[in-house]
């Protein structure tokens, strides 16, 4: 039965707690650090379909459960990714339409410059 507890040791890793049980017993119980998991790396948000755990434990699962299947999957959000996507697609669309404006631009002043020749 547990009665009572004594202090704790805070260390970088982990913290001792010391138990006191019935019969004069003194026992360590070592707690590790909560892990915080996985983030966004653009928004900051936690990452779903990925486990919170410590490094050093994400060497014991398989590829399959550290990422997601998506590009950028395991590093960025699905938020992020289609953000990322839309801007891409619409830079390309102002490069499109910036470059037909200067062929207008271009013809409006070969057809000016014809006229003014003629008188």
């Amino acid at each position: 039965m547990l009665t009572f507890l004594l202090f704790f040791f805070p260390l970088f890793f982990y913290v001792i707690f010391l138990f006191s049980f019935s019969g004069g017993k003194l026992v360590a119980q070592y707690i590790s650090k909560r892990a915080s998991g996985p983030k966004c790396g653009d928004t900051g948000v936690k990452l779903n379909g990925i486990p919170a755990l410590r490094p050093k434990e994400y060497r014991g699962i398989s590829k399959r459960q550290k990422t997601v299947s998506r590009c950028y999957g395991g590093s960025l959000s699905g938020a992020a990714v289609k953000a990322r996507i839309v801007r891409a697609f619409l830079i390309e669309e102002q490069k499109i339409v910036k470059k037909v404006l200067q062929e207008k631009s271009k013809s409006k002043k070969k057809k000016g410059k014809k006229k003014g020749g003629k008188k």
